[in-house]
């Protein structure tokens, strides 16, 4: 019994031999600390988790939730659109995700054909890359380089690429980079889309985790809907990472294909989830401001502390990591297992999200402030 090709295609997950040894070296009992997970480890608000108390009791929302999502929750994402991007939308414009990781993975599938090409960012989220393999496409890694901020430039593709393309993957703000994007390179990505015709699919689970300006929308820019598509998570934005919700929000005609294949893969998010969503989006930005100025906090914490030890940190703009220059003449791999044996710390090595990030490593903000004083009084054991 062989697997498909499609499968067998997968690039290999680096993080095996790393997760291994963190296991073996917990199983020895040493006091590891884990920075590598991108998990919020707080727990969901009070507030939220209360409110779903009385969603999860109704027996209405017992039964499929088939669709697209409930209307219910739908005009809350249009009403919060509105809201924080001046974006208007209508209910064929927006969908219900099971986190956007969904929407992500299963996009390609409604639009790619074997042979398409896929533009994804390098470094860049995993999930751009194995939607496009599972689908037939072929995956072509745009290098974000730190001389242009982390951005991609299409200038630099062969024409006939760019004829090729079905679909460009943005992710600002940015993981694991934490670069953000603006008005004017946004308008740059349309113009391309307009010329030869493909999708831009812009991945926003961190829009709400910003510390200076906030992040606009693609979707603010005249004619947009068109090309663009934008998911978003309630993961981060709410510490609702288990509860598995998002939205997919833009043009429709890519709605419709986006939704015709989860329509034929999964019966939607519960509506209890759904309805207890809804409500968080229209009633709770104080607890997504508190959460926003925690991961500032503790980013200006460890950015401080590894400067002082002689690391180049890259200036933490937004999300909830770090993004670090690898020392010396290690490699990210090699580094981040040497941090493990050395310090007891799991940082995550920058080749996990492609060739590009090899020379860079990821730490998650993810800990309470006592445990970044830990660790960066650890690192200082590590020669460097």
């Amino acid at each position: 019994m062989d697997y498909s090709r499609k499968l067998e295609a997968l690039p290999p997950y680096i993080f095996i031999e790393l997760d291994r040894k963190k296991k073996a070296a917990r199983e020895e009992g040493r006091d590891v600390i884990d920075l590598g997970i991108g998990d919020p480890d707080r727990p969901t608000p009070r507030r939220i988790i209360d409110k779903f108390a009385e969603s999860v009791n109704k027996p209405s929302n017992h039964q499929y939730p088939i669709g697209r999502g409930s209307r219910v929750f739908k005009q809350a994402v249009i009403e919060w659109m509105e809201k924080r991007f001046d974006v208007g939308l209508d209910e064929k414009e927006v969908m219900c995700l099971i986190g956007a990781k969904d929407g992500i993975t299963h996009l390609p599938l409604a639009f790619v054909n074997p042979g398409d090409i896929v533009l994804v960012p390098d470094p860049g989220y995993p999930g751009y890359t194995s939607g496009t393999i599972l689908a037939g496409g072929v995956p072509f890694p745009l290098p974000l380089k730190q001389e242009n901020n982390f951005l991609p430039d299409l200038a630099k593709l062969p024409e006939e690429l760019l004829k090729l393309t079905k679909i460009l993957w943005l992710n600002y703000p940015n993981n694991p980079t934490s670069a953000t994007a603006d008005y004017q390179f946004y308008e740059e990505m349309i113009s391309y889309a307009e010329k030869y015709d493909f999708i831009i699919a812009q991945d926003a689970p961190y829009s709400e985790i910003y510390f200076g300006q906030p992040p606009i929308s693609m979707l603010q820019i005249q004619g947009a809907k068109e090309h663009c598509v934008e998911f978003y998570s309630m993961s981060k934005t709410y510490n609702m990472t288990g509860w598995r919700i998002g939205f997919a929000a833009g043009g429709e005609k890519i709605i419709n294909g986006l939704g015709k294949v989860k329509e034929n893969m999964d019966s939607g998010t519960f509506s209890a989830i759904q309805e207890v969503s809804a409500w968080t989006l229209m009633n709770c930005d104080e607890e997504a401001a508190e959460i926003r100025g925690l991961y500032r906090r503790r980013a200006e914490i460890f950015s401080k502390g590894l400067k002082d030890m002689g690391y180049e940190v890259l200036e933490p703009k937004a999300t909830l990591y770090l993004w670090v220059k690898v020392p010396g003449n290690y490699n990210s791999m090699t580094f981040c297992a040497k941090v493990l044996d050395e310090a007891d710390i799991v940082i995550t090595p920058g080749i996990g999200f492609g060739k590009s990030g090899d020379k860079y490593f990821r730490i998650a903000l993810t800990v309470e402030e006592p445990l970044i004083h830990k660790s960066l009084e650890r690192l200082k054991k590590v020669k460097i």
